[in-house]
């Protein structure tokens, strides 16, 4: 198998891992302790992720990005099978610090190989959002096995052991094969590359974008799933054709955005959709009530999602042509972003619901999203 195939079909397997984790961390962390404790649990393991991440150039550098991946992949099958095996609270809370810290790592390492594995710089922007398709093939499939395995119940351990079961295709494909290492990188000290990117607006805009990015994701993937299940009384087999559906407009859009982006358009036009799109569905959640038609939640869902595949099309694109492969540390600082905003969007969600409620949330969250999201847009420099 070729190696941009064999990173390709492990990014799918680690997108079904991460989707059937992740939706459910919140349901079940909360069947343990008050809901907004639980948002807390996500961000310590964020936090985690922010000290492990300066540390990655120089692990990279030593051991190989490809033996990281398998490292970290192997970790996370162990805190799954232990959060099956119904722990207390607080051991509970101590695994999913760790399952919440090792999921960014496993993607940064990704990453890196992805870069090594492409040969033509003008092409990335392609194999990039034919990296991102793969994972939003497997974020398809994820809810789907999630609503079959919960149905009507709450037997999150179900979820845990397809969770670490799913990795397995990914250890063996990552074992199998040596894959291209890339140049050794040059590493330079982590506070020479903050300052070199704050006097770089271009580069430091699109990252702030990605950042804001990743905060929408934290707040709909953590909060919409609860609040639908709890709040608005719907059931999971519902909920699992429902997100799945959701998230169509990843496979169906990031391609031929990519597309539009390196032939016509530039990304700034499409990222300035992307964040109104994406920063009003969420917003309009607010709004919604138990007596609300499935549709109308349907269709507010999918939009979030045109929204958010949009922006991360143009983001991961434009960063990828500005930055070369042995810019390791600047990759370091842009990943960095997933745990970064694992400690601040469950904090700031927390802190809402400790005195509102959902609604309040999704109110607050979606504005923020559609003016800092376009805001930070007008600051990018179109390459076109």
């Amino acid at each position: 198998m070729h190696p941009r195939a064999i990173i390709f079909v492990g990014n799918f397997f680690f997108s079904i891992f991460s989707g059937l984790s992740f939706f459910v961390l919140i349901p079940f962390l909360s069947s343990l302790m008050p809901g907004a404790y639980a948002g807390l649990v996500v961000a310590v393991g964020g936090l985690v992720a922010v000290i492990l991440f300066p540390f990655m150039p120089q692990l990279v550098a030593r051991y190989g990005a490809q033996q990281m991946a398998l490292i970290f992949a192997l970790i996370e099958m162990v805190a799954l099978f232990a959060l099956a095996a119904a722990p207390s609270a607080i051991a509970a809370a101590l695994i999913v610090i760790v399952a919440v810290a090792i999921q960014p790592l496993i993607y940064y390492e990704l990453d890196l190989l992805l870069e090594a594995a492409v040969d033509n710089m003008s092409a990335m922007g392609r194999m990039r959002t034919v990296f991102l398709t793969a994972w939003n093939f497997g974020a398809l499939a994820a809810p789907l096995l999630l609503g079959a395995l919960l149905d009507d119940s709450n037997e999150y351990s179900r979820v845990f052991i397809a969770a670490a079961a799913s990795l397995v295709p990914f250890v063996v494909l990552f074992a199998a094969r040596s894959l291209p290492r890339g140049a050794t990188p040059h590493l330079s000290h982590m506070r020479d590359t903050l300052v070199c990117m704050g006097h770089n607006r271009d580069l430091a805009a699109v990252t702030v974008a990605h950042f804001l990015l990743y905060l929408f994701y934290i707040w709909a993937a953590l909060y919409v799933p609860v609040y639908l299940h709890t709040v608005l009384g719907i059931s999971w087999s519902t909920l699992g054709w429902m997100f799945s559906v959701m998230l169509i407009p990843y496979a169906l859009l990031e391609y031929p955005a990519g597309w539009i982006a390196d032939q016509v358009l530039g990304d700034k036009e499409l990222m300035f959709v992307g964040f109104i799109i994406a920063g009003g569905a969420l917003a309009f959640l607010a709004l919604l009530t138990p007596t609300s038609p499935p549709i109308l939640i349907l269709c507010i869902l999918v939009a979030s999602r045109i929204g958010a595949a949009l922006i991360e099309s143009m983001t991961e694109g434009h960063f990828f042509r500005r930055v070369s492969r042995e810019d390791i540390n600047s990759m370091s600082i842009f990943r960095g972003i997933w745990p970064l905003a694992n400690v601040i969007g469950p904090i700031i969600g927390s802190g809402i619901l400790f005195f509102s409620s959902f609604s309040t949330l999704f109110a607050l969250t979606g504005a923020f999203t559609l003016l800092a999201g376009t805001g930070v847009t007008l600051l990018i420099r179109d390459f076109r």
